[in-house]
């Protein structure tokens, strides 16, 4: 009787071995349950940590394409989609990227976010056929990620990633994954068994956060849409990020509150202009030429 060739897949993966230091963890009360858990979870900085050289070389990929007009793209099934899809939702209020600038695919499409699409990651051509809906060029850069770093759907996105020219990054967490092999850059943080076997949305998940959120926010700081360590391309959309952006101007100038209102009021609730009014004396139009003059990075514009 044949084999079946994913059961052998999966007895190679690290990340589908059985934790040994979890084989009772269903005969523990709920503290050690838990301290069990964050042990593990100990681990997975070490694990990035690891990996940082690759993160960064991604990152000046990232960087290079959003600079010539291009996308990040997150592809990616269950958790690993939905991940994606997180971080690139948090950009547009964060970074006041526009709005696909930086997308997430997720295998299943958006119903998938809620409710699990289980068989959709099986599917090579709809990674494919997704990318094409959302008409891929060799100007994005598509980052592919899973956790076992085999996942059809990915495979199939970064294949065709490729053959159109786009740059491509790999993100699991087994190494000389089938992924990494299908992209420019691998990233490979090896986080070792889960505490449930299998269940990759716990330390999988944990060092794919950790690097999404390094890929996104060090590319955007790159861009200089982060002065000093602030955020100064804001979006103010609702109270809490208008006070919030009351406070960026504050810290980055010294004024007191009635001053950086004002000085926001000016300039649209603009945070970047109204520093740079406060800073340099120059009225809103005046900071913004000045702004665009230096590719809108604040600290070279002062």
């Amino acid at each position: 009787m044949p084999k079946n060739p994913l059961l052998q897949d999966l007895a190679r993966l690290a990340s589908e071995g059985r934790n040994p230091d979890t084989l009772d963890i269903d005969t523990k009360s709920a503290l050690d349950i838990v301290t069990l858990i964050n042990q593990q979870d100990k681990a997975v900085p070490d694990a990035v940590e690891k990996v940082l050289p690759a993160i960064a070389a991604a990152v000046e990929l990232i960087e290079a394409a959003l600079r010539r007009g291009g996308r990040l793209i997150y592809t990616g099934a269950g958790t690993s989609g939905r991940l994606g899809v997180l971080d690139a939702s948090e950009c547009p209020p964060t970074f006041s990227v526009p709005h696909g600038m930086v997308l997430g695919l997720i295998a299943g499409g958006e119903a998938a976010m809620f409710t699990a699409q289980e068989g959709a990651e099986d599917n090579t051509q709809q990674g494919e056929q997704d990318l094409h809906q959302i008409n891929l060029t060799n100007k994005d850069v598509v980052v592919g990620i899973a956790a076992s770093g085999r996942t059809p759907y990915v495979v199939g996105g970064l294949r065709y990633a490729r053959r159109l020219g786009a740059g491509t990054v790999a993100l699991a967490c087994n190494a000389g994954s089938v992924i990494g092999q299908e992209a420019d850059i691998a990233i490979e943080p090896e986080v070792g068994p889960e505490v449930i076997t299998g269940s990759t949305r716990l330390k999988a998940g944990t060092a794919q956060k950790l690097v999404l959120n390094m890929l996104s926010t060090a590319a955007m700081i790159r861009l200089g849409k982060v002065y000093q360590n602030l955020m100064v391309d804001l979006h103010a959309s609702n109270h809490k990020l208008e006070a919030r952006a009351i406070r960026i101007v504050m810290q980055a100038t010294g004024e007191n509150e009635s001053t950086a209102a004002r000085a926001l009021a000016a300039a649209n609730n603009e945070v970047k202009p109204a520093i740079l009014m406060l800073l340099a004396g120059l009225n809103a139009t005046e900071a913004r030429a000045r702004l665009q003059q230096h590719q809108d990075v604040l600290r070279q514009a002062l």
